[in-house]
């Protein structure tokens, strides 16, 4: 059995596997390129969060004893 035409079509096909994984982590990149600006721009509409201390005055004051 001659082994040549049969790695040749291993080869090409191992080629064509590898551009068929580039297009898919490059889709996969762009939709979480996507997803991270949505995110992003999600986050920075909320409201600032008001800190429990200046509602319910907590640590305003402090007593030392020596």
């Amino acid at each position: 059995m001659n082994i040549t035409p049969v790695s040749s079509g291993m080869i090409s096909d191992t080629g064509a596997l590898q551009q068929i994984g580039i297009a898919m982590l490059s889709k996969q990149l762009d939709t979480a390129t996507s997803a991270g600006d949505l995110l992003a721009a999600s986050l920075s509409s909320m409201p600032t969060p008001v800190s429990e201390a200046s509602i319910n005055g907590i640590g305003q004051n402090i007593d030392l004893r020596v």
